[in-house]
């Protein structure tokens, strides 16, 4: 009991003879280690994935120039885990990705821009799930840029975002100053993939806007990186007039508010007309001084592209439209209602893979 209390006292003594700076130089350490210990596992990933680097060349080139077949690799996979128990990595599997890692970045300067930064599962998973060069550099970068999990680049490369990042029809390039124009055109997609909805083939917009809201966190990561949502049905008094936006976020590099209009029809060349009117009114009412122009951003479950192109022509304010995809099913015979399983019971049902399952 007395030793507790000692201590307990030596504890208070300790609080009340603080030096003055002395939390601030805490914190600074503090901060200095981390970033250190941040710095050695990069270190430490980047000496692996060099090593197997190496290790493909080497396979690599004996595979070619000497003639060895597919079981050498099965008996050096034994002989390594003999001479090395404990150490995981060096399966047969494992080897053959090696040597498919250096063949696919031979060239030292590609595989220092960017392969190198990524842990190993990442490299696997573009080497497992893509053909192109362009399509892994591309998918690699975006990796590093948004700190992608290995769940998240998986995600990425399922809904084909290389194929819709940008592609959305837009008039930034004529309504906002460069590189800003440039930055706003890439972040946004065409279609957006609204997959974990499953709607009526009828369905209003009520419904789709509904949906959206009751799976937020699945749409923000649709969206993409920097989307902060602020409200749905947002209103807006105008002239003594109620208005009511569909969607409204913060985009935070863009630094700007993004008016989101959803549409469960074709996109019709008014549709541009009242986005305008929007947008004129979130910049005066809503927008600060320092932030940038506001942007519209209307998304339609199809769209006519040169209509497009001749809507947003002329309209002053930066705009984009989009399309969208959705599960559409059929409504079942009455009877048959309330007998088959749902989405969810049969997602329930199904045990999900894990991106560590691809290394043995």
């Amino acid at each position: 009991m007395a030793k507790k209390l000692k201590s307990l006292l030596s504890q208070k003594d300790l609080k009340l003879t603080i030096p003055e700076g002395y939390v601030d130089l805490l914190n600074q350490l503090k901060e200095k280690i981390r970033k250190a210990q941040l710095k050695a596992a990069i270190a430490v990933n980047n000496e692996l994935v060099f090593l197997y680097w190496e290790i493909g060349n080497m396979l690599s080139g004996k595979m070619k120039e000497a003639g060895w077949g597919a079981k050498v690799i099965d008996r050096l996979a034994n002989d390594i885990g003999n001479d090395f128990p404990g150490i995981s990595g060096f399966s047969p599997r494992n080897l053959r990705y090696m040597r498919k890692f250096f063949e696919s970045y031979s060239d030292l300067s590609i595989l220092q821009a960017v392969p190198a930064k990524l842990p190993w599962w990442h490299n696997i998973l573009l080497l497992e799930k893509l053909d192109s060069q362009e399509e892994r550099m591309w998918y690699a970068q975006q990796t590093i840029v948004n700190g992608w999990s290995g769940r998240a680049l998986d995600d990425s490369i399922k809904s084909k975002l290389y194929l819709r990042q940008g592609k959305a029809i837009t008039n930034f390039q004529d309504r906002l100053p460069s590189p800003h124009s440039k930055l706003a055109h890439d972040i946004l997609k065409s279609p957006y993939n609204f997959g974990f909805l499953t709607l009526s083939n009828d369905y209003i917009e009520h419904e789709l806007e509904l949906g959206l809201i009751q799976n937020i966190e699945k749409l923000i990561l649709e969206l993409g990186q920097g989307f902060a949502f602020i409200g749905r049905q947002y209103h807006l008094e105008i002239a003594g007039d109620d208005y009511y936006l569909d969607m409204i976020f913060y985009h935070i590099k863009l630094r700007a508010f993004c008016v989101v209009e959803l549409k469960s029809t074709d996109f019709k060349p008014e549709y541009a007309g009242k986005m305008n009117f929007y947008l004129a009114a979130v910049d005066e009412q809503l927008k600060h001084p320092t932030d940038n122009p506001s942007i519209g951003m209307i998304i339609c479950r199809t769209k006519n592209d040169l209509k497009v192109e001749y809507a947003l022509k002329r309209v002053l304010m930066p705009m984009s439209v989009s399309g969208y995809e959705v599960k559409i099913h059929d409504a079942l015979p009455e009877e048959l209602q309330g007998t088959l399983p749902t989405a969810e019971e049969i997602e329930a049902g199904l045990s999900e893979h894990h991106i560590e399952d691809i290394i043995d």
